[in-house]
């Protein structure tokens, strides 16, 4: 079953959505200047009232491993998920620092990305599209022979998830702006999303 991460919560009325809702993981942005931003402070609230169930993945873009590794110890975010320019000396020297599982995303232009992607020494990849939080969608046609287990992101939405699904068998999807209406998000596109990826008959 193709597990779900919904990226970008940042109110108290989005973790009660997902609460009910239970998908494997959510997002928190730590990410400065991006519009889905929360704070420390505001993430450890957040954090308390989220069901034990889910696993709260910090999304971080070209942040000092030190910061991160703080994060992490924290107990704020059970996960690492990389949006930048971090290369594989960085992933070593986070992976010296805390033991919180590594998602590197990749931004898909080419085939050469796509190789970078399955080279990358994170526990997982995730494929976005260049323009990350953006909802566009990129060439699904560079990733249809990965082998390795992936998270997919880029233009998902609850009307194209379950034809993604179908024909790319990720092992998990990540969405953001799919489930938003002006900018925040929608409970109704929150729970259809859900809906329709658990009732996708897609089997690993």
């Amino acid at each position: 079953m193709t597990k779900i991460k919904l990226c970008g919560l940042s109110r108290p009325c989005d973790i009660e959505c997902a609460n009910f809702l239970l998908p494997e993981y959510i997002g928190f942005v730590f990410a400065k200047g991006r519009r889905r931003f929360v704070s420390f402070e505001d993430a450890e609230a957040l954090r308390m009232m989220t069901d034990k169930r889910i696993s709260v993945v910090g999304v971080f873009r070209n942040e000092a491993p030190e910061a991160v590794a703080r994060l992490a110890h924290s107990g704020v975010i059970d996960m690492v998920q990389l949006h930048g320019n971090e290369d594989k000396e960085y992933i070593i020297k986070l992976r010296a620092m805390t033991k919180a599982p590594i998602i590197k995303a990749f931004n898909i232009k080419t085939q050469e990305d796509v190789k970078n992607a399955e080279n990358c020494s994170a526990d997982y990849i995730l494929f976005d599209s260049a323009e990350a939080g953006s909802g566009r969608s990129f060439d699904r046609a560079l990733i249809k022979n990965v082998k390795r287990e992936y998270f997919l992101a880029g233009g998902l939405d609850p009307s194209n998830v379950e034809s993604e699904i179908e024909a790319l068998s990720p092992y998990a999807v990540d969405v953001s702006s799919g489930i938003e209406s002006n900018g925040v998000k929608d409970e109704k596109k929150m729970r259809r999303f859900v809906y329709v990826v658990r009732n996708t008959g897609n089997e690993r």
